[in-house]
């Protein structure tokens, strides 16, 4: 389990990184996309015409109202097929930027990473994100068919999370506080990329503290215990993606992912700030 773990952490920057990249948002822009109109819009138009309130409840841990307002209108200025074409392009754009094609055993890890996603594909009852990327057809160049291999892996991953959370009664602005508490991202990025207010926020947080998940700002005994049951939950929900490359196949894969996830984020390509 921890190296299925290592295999999809290590190689995540691969995929992550198009959150971040100007050459998306040049991309989004040129089709009447604003602001983070261009996110939601993106990573739903797998699902065609995606209403806020299905984008709400598959992202999970957003502000609707924040969702509501960046969804409202983005159908009426463009298809969901011209933005998954801008989505694509800006992948394979910035991809090349940071040299991956450039990278040796390109071959040998997209081979591995697309088995890994393929498997994933006999278990998407229940994974909605996921089954709507899954449905894509595959990219013909290899950078582009690496990162959809790890964005398939990566909303495999994502659903079985927020499976999670929802079973552990824990909700959406919920989740981002714990997670800021682990010290791993800081908190005002991620209340601020969520778009929580500073009084949902804080008063989120003080209900935990009184649930005995915070200790002050920081995880109590008992939030620790939660959050790794979750994330160890989590690893399991992934487990078959992984599990069909064996065990020597998916450390060879954790190595390679290592060298690839650096190029991207030695490249600059993920920025928190």
């Amino acid at each position: 389990m921890k190296t299925a773990r290592a295999a999809w952490r290590h190689l995540e920057p691969v995929h992550g990184m198009i959150y971040f990249v100007p050459e998306a948002r040049r991309r989004y822009a040129d089709l009447g996309l604003s602001g983070r109109s261009g996110y939601f819009a993106s990573r739903s138009a797998a699902f065609g015409r995606a209403s806020a309130e299905l984008v709400i409840s598959t992202f999970y841990n957003f502000n609707p109202d924040f969702v509501r307002r960046a969804v409202d209108g983005v159908w009426d200025a463009t298809t969901p097929q011209h933005v998954l074409d801008a989505r694509y392009a800006a992948a394979g754009e910035a991809l090349r930027r940071a040299g991956i094609h450039k990278l040796p055993h390109l071959d040998e890890i997209l081979t591995l990473t697309r088995r890994a996603a393929e498997a994933a594909c006999e278990h998407a009852q229940g994974r909605p994100l996921f089954a709507a990327h899954a449905a894509l057809p595959w990219p013909q160049e290899p950078v582009l068919q690496l990162w959809h291999a790890q964005t398939l892996l990566r909303e495999f991953r994502g659903d079985g999370h927020v499976a999670c959370l929802l079973s552990e009664g824990v909700g959406g602005l919920e989740a981002l506080i714990l997670h800021a508490a682990t010290g791993d991202v800081p908190g005002d990025f991620l209340k601020a990329s969520r778009a929580w207010p500073d009084e949902e926020w804080a008063g989120t947080r003080e209900r935990l503290r009184e649930r005995g998940l915070l200790d002050g700002d920081s995880l109590s005994s008992e939030g620790v215990l939660l959050r790794r049951h979750i994330e160890e939950r989590t690893d399991r929900l992934a487990l078959p993606a992984y599990a069909a490359l064996g065990d020597a196949d998916c450390e060879r894969l954790a190595e390679l992912a290592g060298l690839f996830g650096r190029a991207v984020v030695e490249a600059g390509l993920i920025r928190l700030a």
